[in-house]
C-alpha cells in the first residue's frame, strides 16, 4: 500500500528505501525493542552450541524468552530454524537463565519463566510465500515481521497474520524429533483455548465484547496468552478472561488514572491478578456494555 505525503492539499508518494545491511536492520530493532514489540533487550549475538541468535530478548508479559533473526535472504526455511533455536533454548534452560542474569544484573530463576510461550520472531524486508507458509499452522510458535524504510528515514513493521483457518504443523511433521520435542513443551495458545469451558451465553456475550473492540480501530489485534486474551493496539489495553457465568477483564490503566463516574471497576493493584493494569471488573449480559466501553476507550487510547 503507498504511503502519501499531504503538503497544500496536494499528495505526494513517500518511496521506499532500501537497507543496505542486515545489521542496520537488528541495530534499529534491538535499540527500538522494548517501543515496537515491548520487549526487553538481553543480548545481541548470543552463541551457544555452534548456533548464533542475533538478539535474545525477554517478554516480562509472558515471562519467556524471545529469539529474534533478522534476515534478507528469502532462500530459507523459517520453519527449520525456527524450530532449531527453540529445541537449543529448552534444552539449555541454565544458558539463557545465565545471560540473562549476567546482562540485567538481576536473580532470574528457572521457575520464574514460562518456557512454553517461548517463540521466535524473524524480522526481514520481505519474506517469500515459501517462507509465509510458516505461519499457516495455529501452532507455530514463529512470528513473521516485515519492516519497510522510506525516505526521509520513516520505518514502518507489520507482522504478516495466519489464516483464521490454520492447521496444526504435527499434520506435516510427525517425523520430526525436534518438532515433536518442542511442541511438547512450547504451547501456542488460541481463543477457542479460552472458550472451550463457556457456556453458550458467555460464548455470544464474548462475540458481541469483541464486535465492540474490534470497531474502535481496525488495526486492533486479538493476541491469546496464556491466562488470558489480548487486545492489543501498540501495546494490550484491555485484557479478557472468559470464564462460567461472566467474563473478567483487567484495563491497563495504572491506579488512580480510571475514571469511572459508576465505580464498576476493582482496585486490583494491591493484590496479584492476571492481566495488565489496576482495574478489574466484570461482565455478565449485555446491558453492561453502555458503562464498561467509556472505561475501555480509556485504555485504548492511553495504550494507543
Amino acid at each position: 500500500m503507498a504511503l502519501y505525503n499531504l503538503q497544500n492539499q496536494k499528495l505526494q508518494i513517500i518511496k521506499e528505501d532500501s537497507f543496505k545491511l542486515e545489521k542496520d536492520i537488528q541495530a534499529i530493532t534491538e535499540k527500538n525493542l522494548e517501543y515496537i514489540f515491548g520487549l526487553k533487550f538481553i543480548k545481541s549475538e548470543f552463541s551457544l552450541n555452534n548456533l548464533r541468535i542475533d538478539s535474545l530478548a525477554f517478554d516480562n508479559d509472558s515471562k519467556s524468552f524471545v529469539i529474534i533473526e533478522y534476515k534478507r535472504d528469502k532462500n530459507f526455511s523459517v520453519i527449520d530454524q525456527g524450530y532449531a533455536y527453540l529445541s537449543l533454548m529448552l534444552n539449555n534452560k541454565a544458558d539463557f537463565i545465565l545471560e540473562y542474569n549476567e546482562s540485567t544484573n538481576t536473580n532470574l530463576k528457572r521457575d520464574d519463566v514460562d518456557w512454553s510461550q517461548s517463540k521466535v520472531m524473524f524480522v526481514s524486508p520481505a519474506f517469500s510465500k515459501y517462507q509465509q507458509q510458516a505461519i499457516n499452522f495455529r501452532d507455530l510458535p514463529i512470528e513473521l515481521w516485515e519492516i519497510t524504510k522510506y525516505q526521509d528515514n520513516l520505518i514502518q513493521y507489520s507482522r504478516l497474520k495466519s489464516p483464521e483457518t490454520s492447521e496444526s504443523i504435527n499434520k506435516i511433521s510427525k517425523s520430526s524429533e525436534i518438532v515433536d520435542k518442542v511442541t511438547e513443551e512450547v504451547k501456542v495458545y488460541t481463543e477457542e483455548d479460552h472458550l472451550k469451558s463457556a457456556d453458550e451465553e458467555i460464548l455470544s456475550l464474548y462475540e458481541e465484547f469483541k464486535n465492540q473492540i474490534l470497531n474502535l480501530d481496525d488495526k486492533i489485534e486479538v493476541v491469546p496468552k496464556k491466562k488470558y486474551i489480548a487486545f492489543k493496539s501498540s501495546s494490550n489495553f484491555i485484557d479478557v478472561l472468559p470464564q462460567k457465568g461472566k467474563i473478567k477483564f483487567w484495563l491497563n490503566i495504572p491506579k488512580g488514572e480510571l475514571n469511572d463516574p459508576y465505580n464498576i471497576s476493582r482496585d486490583v493493584s494491591e493484590i496479584g491478578h492476571w492481566g495488565n493494569g489496576d482495574y478489574e471488573f466484570s461482565l455478565n449480559s449485555s446491558s453492561d456494555f453502555i458503562n464498561l466501553m467509556p472505561l475501555i476507550k480509556q485504555s485504548y487510547e492511553r495504550n494507543k
